[in-house]
């Protein structure tokens, strides 16, 4: 797991002795207790934000105790990158297709559709939206949102442009960096423009493909 900077001020819990422990070889971890800690810190994050959530409230949610916790997780800012990660793992591992056997234009598609914050978790947009309204209080929450929830995105759509250009589907000279991030921004104006998000992929390709695609390729 990446960690981040902790913000400056921010201690250790208590369980800082118990998590040494655990490293060196105490009990193996339960990865059921692991994602109902991670999923209660989740849903803290969209109902209270950073600031007002608190470790307390975490664990009587997870129905774990403080020790069980700090056993895991050191505090509460590196407790909150795992739970942003999660999100991006989670929704990776539900894609199955893959993307190299599709047609060029329907692998833009699928690499759009994937891009979609609120795929796997609803709440998804209202939560990055709390990190961003933190910014200024925790800088460091707006670095691990890029880091764990914007990065991997635009980087994954990137991949799928380079690898349209060596199969020359795609125009060599494009800025797959700025199209990516077009597309992951198209997320956040459909939402909040109250726009259907299912339509995006399409709609979406359907703009920039004539723009993108190398001459003579219409699919």
């Amino acid at each position: 797991m990446v960690r981040a900077r902790r913000p400056q001020g921010e201690r250790a819990g208590d369980g800082t002795a118990e998590t040494d422990r655990a490293q060196l070889g105490g009990r193996p971890r339960d990865a059921a207790i692991d994602e109902a800690i991670i999923l209660a810190t989740r849903e803290r994050l969209v109902s209270d934000g950073y600031s007002r959530m608190t470790i307390g409230d975490i664990v009587a949610d997870a129905k774990v105790t403080r020790p069980t916790l700090y056993r895991r997780w050191s505090n509460k800012f590196d407790l909150v990158v795992d739970a942003l990660d999660y999100g991006f793992r989670k929704q990776r591992d539900m894609y199955t297709v893959d993307l190299s056997e599709l047609a060029p234009r329907d692998a833009l598609v699928e690499a759009v559709r994937r891009l979609d914050p609120a795929y796997f978790n609803p709440d998804a947009m209202v939560l990055m939206g709390n990190f961003a309204g933190e910014a200024n209080r925790t800088p460091e929450l707006l670095e691990i949102l890029r880091k764990h929830a914007v990065e991997p995105r635009v980087a994954m759509v990137e991949e799928v442009l380079r690898q349209l250009q060596e199969r020359r589907a795609v125009d060599a000279g494009i800025d797959t960096r700025i199209i990516a991030m077009m597309c992951f921004g198209s997320y956040f104006a459909s939402f909040y423009a109250g726009e259907p998000r299912a339509e995006i992929p399409e709609r979406v390709v359907a703009v920039l493909w004539p723009a993108v695609a190398s001459p003579g390729r219409s699919g």
